[in-house]
């Protein structure tokens, strides 16, 4: 994977769950139990169609929340504070990837569909704080979430990005695809390859593949 892919890029976006930390955690196992518990007592449905509304609307709409937004006008902030009242204890320091994020040239920003609150959490509890310029959540883009093209211009505009000059590492492939159009490099973090025209590289070991740049 030649350096000169990236060597334009002075702008480093990094998507957080099952990116910044490997799916293994498996830290949004919990994140997804405490969705469907407020599916279940907010809409007065069962644990089976709460699963499956869960399910529905994350693929739909990019997040649970979008979609309980959309169909049932649930305020945010309450399920936002309720499904982010997890346990970070399954994360662990990775003193390999802070170094190398760090040793980056150039900004480096986190862009979540949680809330930016949450995501300083994660970011601590794996030895990341401090290391990014700008730590953006769904809040950022008045709740729309990625992958819609108006989340990505909302929080770019207001980290004031140029995407020419970016790269984007994300684990859900969906959520590349509006960063590959708007002309940013695209990584796709995750345990299995997607052949995609939107994704430029993949790897499951971001930690390597960062090293690789240096």
């Amino acid at each position: 994977m030649p350096r000169e892919y990236f060597s334009h890029v002075d702008t480093w976006v990094f998507d957080l769950d099952n990116t910044l930390y490997p799916p293994h955690m498996r830290l949004f196992d919990q994140i997804e139990v405490k969705m469907t518990d407020f599916v279940m007592q907010t809409l007065g449905v069962a644990r089976v169609e709460a699963d499956r509304l869960r399910s529905r609307y994350w693929a739909e709409y990019g997040t649970t929340l979008a979609g309980l937004m959309h169909h049932h006008d649930i305020d945010p902030e309450p399920y936002l504070a309720d499904v982010h009242d997890i346990s970070f204890a399954p994360l662990a320091p990775d003193h390999d990837l802070a170094g190398r994020i760090s040793a980056l040239s150039g900004r480096k920003i986190v862009y979540t569909n949680g809330t930016a609150a949450y995501a300083e959490k994660v970011l601590d509890a794996r030895g990341l704080s401090g290391l990014f310029d700008a730590v953006y959540g769904v809040e950022d883009a008045r709740y729309r979430p990625k992958p819609h093209e108006a989340a990505f211009t909302e929080v770019f505009a207001k980290a004031g990005l140029t995407p020419g000059s970016a790269a984007m590492f994300e684990d859900d492939p969906r959520n590349l695809a509006v960063p590959h159009a708007l002309g940013m490099r695209t990584v796709h973090v995750a345990p299995e390859a997607l052949a995609a025209d939107h994704i430029h590289h993949h790897t499951d070991d971001l930690s390597d593949f960062l090293a690789k740049l240096l």
